[in-house]
């Protein structure tokens, strides 16, 4: 581990928790923010503005290559653009979390996407806590933390609802929850830690216990 510089790689299922504590990380230790699921909503976002259906495959990978994809890493401000339409919010709209899964399942657009991630994570002067689905494994798996953060599926379920309100019923919870995890685990691992992963069970921490966890780790990482 660099003394000058420091990668933390969270990787975890929807609703786990991990976007909320990799934030509160990032601001402890005063490092960069990276929310990878982010980018792959915002090329949903794109493909979408396009009129491309989610089912033609070429017209995703074209609107995922093409995509002029910008998105922040300042954890006290977090903001997502593409193609120039800021779409921080539409990214958390019901219909982008349907079709989301079109992106992110199509070896093509993961590819194209974890080269960006890798980008802005080598870019970060200071280091940065970067969170998604293959960060542990794919995209920054010499990461000097590298975490697996679960929860409980009605867990999970029930955070998501709390997050999102009355924008979702029951069908459309589930969807984003418990469908989209089946979907993208077709591509990538994230509910077993790999070699060298440390899985941490949230199911019954707070978020300020969760961040304290990670924070541990990262001290006990530290030469």
């Amino acid at each position: 581990m660099s003394a000058d510089r420091l990668v933390i790689a969270i990787d975890g299922p929807s609703g786990s928790g991990k976007s909320s504590a990799s934030r509160g990380v990032a601001k402890a230790l005063g490092l960069a923010y990276l929310d990878t699921g982010a980018m792959y909503r915002a090329v949903a976002c794109a493909f979408l503005d396009a009129g491309v259906e989610p089912s033609d495959e070429a017209g995703v990978i074209a609107a995922t290559l093409g995509a002029n994809l910008e998105i922040s890493t300042d954890p006290d401000n977090q903001w997502v653009r593409v193609n120039g339409r800021d779409v921080t919010t539409a990214i958390r709209e019901p219909e982008v979390s349907a079709k989301v899964s079109a992106v992110s399942t199509v070896a093509e657009c993961r590819a194209n996407l974890v080269s960006r991630q890798r980008a802005i994570i080598e870019a970060a002067p200071a280091g940065i806590v970067a969170e998604g689905r293959d960060i542990t494994t794919v995209v920054a798996p010499d990461a000097d933390v590298r975490l697996l953060l679960t929860a409980d599926p009605e867990i999970r379920m029930a955070r998501r609802q709390a997050e999102l309100g009355d924008k979702v019923d029951a069908a459309q919870l589930a969807d984003q929850v418990l469908r989209r995890d089946s979907d993208d685990s077709r591509l990538v691992n994230f509910t077993t830690a790999a070699d060298g992963v440390t899985h941490l069970d949230g199911t019954y921490l707070t978020l300020p216990e969760t961040i304290q966890a990670v924070l541990d780790l990262v001290a006990q990482a530290r030469p």
